[in-house]
């Protein structure tokens, strides 16, 4: 590593004020405090905090969390795929895993060039430095969206989320709405057959040999789209829960998801208040509403949790720390109304079983304003104890 900082330290005046390549200082810079924590000191005057641990290391701790969930999705895309074409049994894991990281793979590059490199280009326009909020987006995007979804369509909404939901708020710390829920709800609503029905969760076409061409038109509904039309899900509790049924690319394993809650609770990342609050919300309307069947069919109100996105979405969406409330109390009812809503969406809309999307999407909307309720609360009752009217 001695021999790559020495490297990086002779070519850096290059890129400074007055060098050849001055005009990509925000790349090397970029480039530079990724591989190494920045060696700046704080000026003098004021409070200031020092850490190790910048915003960069917080984002790649993030997506070491997400490993277990896309490398699990990797798998049960090949393990769909076999099983649809009935060669299950006679595939080694190595196949199914080596088919679906193909399958994926291809995503995961599109997402991180489109999305990465309208941030290089936006840094270099404004002369500032290369932001990291998209280390995480761009590994999220693939993997809430289904196997079928077309490469460009991918790459139209990285494009969308990066430019319309982020740099026109200021960039990473500043935008109102995840991008990556954004990018989600422009695939959705521009492309709704694409994001749903039965043709879009299993891959249909053999990759370098691997995998098998499935008939045209072969079809694959989720737990959730089954109840959505009224029929008992086919898969068990146990396989929605270990995540062997058809669904978004990093969804369908609820284990792997946990693991990745671990990693981030352990390491103080995420708000396990906003966590908890999510399934809270979603267990105490799921049970309000079992006894009912407007779009979902009675079930125990656990199975909400290892279907759809919900899992995924309370563990690495609701948490995002730029979109969430900040305070304390305001962590509670977020993640609260993000569950709950989830649960109303699926249960009150047959035509759309999944909610979990747009409940995080409303509970950004309304996060600024949880906060500003519960910090005059705050100044209202200091003022009291003060005897301030």
């Amino acid at each position: 590593m001695s021999a790559l900082r020495n490297y990086l330290n002779k070519i850096k005046p290059n890129f400074e004020e007055g060098g050849k390549l001055h005009a990509f200082r925000s790349v090397f810079d970029g480039f530079e405090t990724f591989l190494y924590v920045p060696n700046d000191t704080a000026k003098a005057g004021g409070v200031n905090i020092h850490d190790a641990i910048d915003s960069k290391r917080i984002m790649s701790m993030v997506v070491i969390a997400l490993m277990p969930a896309m490398l699990f999705g990797m798998y049960n895309i090949g393990y769909q795929n076999y099983l649809a074409a009935g060669t299950l049994a006679s595939a080694s894991f190595c196949e199914i895993f080596a088919y679906g990281f193909l399958a994926v793979l291809p995503k995961i590059l599109v997402s991180y060039i489109v999305g990465l490199g309208i941030e290089f280009a936006w840094a270099q326009w404004k002369g500032e430095e290369i932001q990291e909020g998209y280390l995480v987006s761009g590994i999220i995007i693939p993997l809430i969206i289904p196997i079928g979804c077309p490469l460009w369509m991918l790459a139209l909404a990285c494009a969308f989320s990066v430019i319309f939901c982020k740099e026109i708020f200021g960039g990473t710390g500043m935008n109102i709405f995840n991008p990556a829920i954004a990018a989600r709800m422009f695939l959705f609503f521009a492309y709704p057959s694409k994001m749903t029905g039965d043709q879009v969760w299993v891959a249909q076409n053999s990759i370098f040999g691997l995998g098998n061409d499935l008939p045209d038109g072969f079809t694959a509904a989720t737990p959730l789209g089954q109840i959505g039309q009224g029929i008992h899900p086919d898969a068990s509790i146990l396989d929605m829960t270990l995540g062997f049924i058809p669904g978004s690319i990093g969804e369908t394993s609820v284990i792997a998801i946990a693991i990745g809650a671990v990693i981030l609770l352990w390491t103080g990342i995420a708000s396990w208040r906003t966590m908890l609050s999510v399934f809270v919300g979603g267990a105490v309307l799921a049970c309000i509403f079992g006894d009912f069947t407007f779009g979902c069919q009675v079930m125990p109100w656990y199975n909400h949790f290892v279907m759809g996105g919900f899992a995924f979405g309370a563990v690495f969406m609701a948490t995002d720390p730029v979109t969430s409330c900040r305070t304390t109390t305001g962590q509670y009812i977020y993640g609260f109304l993000i569950g709950a809503m989830a649960i109303i969406i699926r249960v009150l809309n047959a035509g759309y079983p999944e909610g979990m999307m747009l409940a995080i999407f409303f509970g950004n909307m309304f996060a600024p304003t949880i906060d500003h309720f519960v910090v005059e609360r705050n100044i209202s009752k200091r003022l009291k104890r003060g005897g301030t009217k």
